[in-house]
């Protein structure tokens, strides 16, 4: 099995992290959390020779969506979100996109559920349930096995390097966010790279050594 390779483009008023995975050789490639400029985004794969077979969100905040309708009518792939952030990505109010005055709602193709397998581009993740960013939040977690190197991390906004994303938002809960890192993230292998919703990675054995906001 090839590698799992990832590409990375920063976008949007906030500077959020899009990602695209795809294995070596291959042409299929899934793509996380397009915060703006959906149709530049697809134009920009298919200049790689890249073809979108899913998108999937880590949570519904503006940042993090407001490419994903003209990115789905660009390509057709379905949307994958967590069963728990319906409201939130239908909410302009809770998304936080009213405030940007950019009201903006996505309807997942698909809900998604904690410890379920979803396998896209011929790439397989584990869904983790980690509310606390936002009530519905969720990372994407793939095996050494898996990528074929070391284990990833897709955190979103859950886990930044050295940080954690904030709760002050509506359906955050500090209390949630900190038991979510700690059960669900910090259980993981020390080896696995996290790529963050904002910032630069990190690993986990990093972030359980050196994040001051949330000890294992």
């Amino acid at each position: 099995m090839e590698k799992i390779k990832i590409g990375c483009y920063v976008i949007g008023m906030v500077q959020t992290n899009f990602y695209y995975l795809y294995r070596e050789g291959s042409k299929e490639t899934l793509v996380v959390d397009p915060a703006d400029y959906g149709r530049e985004i697809y134009d920009e794969l298919k200049k790689q020779g890249l073809e979108i077979k899913a998108i999937f969100l880590t949570h519904g905040h503006f940042d993090h969506i407001l490419g994903v309708e003209a990115l789905r009518a660009a390509c057709g792939a379905p949307v994958y979100a967590s069963a728990l952030e319906k409201d939130v990505l239908m909410d302009t109010e809770l998304n936080s996109s009213a405030d940007m005055r950019r009201p903006c709602r996505v309807k997942a193709d698909r809900f998604l559920i904690d410890g379920e397998m979803v396998t896209a581009a011929g790439i397989t993740m584990k869904v983790l349930s980690t509310p606390g960013h936002t009530e519905g939040s969720c990372c994407y977690y793939i095996t050494a096995e898996e990528s074929g190197s070391d284990p990833i991390l897709l955190s979103g906004d859950t886990l930044f390097e050295e940080s954690i994303g904030r709760t002050d938002f509506p359906t955050g809960s500090m209390r949630e966010l900190a038991n979510s890192v700690r059960t669900k993230l910090y259980v993981l292998p020390d080896n696995t790279q996290v790529y963050s919703g904002h910032g630069g990675s990190t690993t986990i054995g990093h972030e359980k050594m050196y994040n001051y906001f949330v000890r294992p």
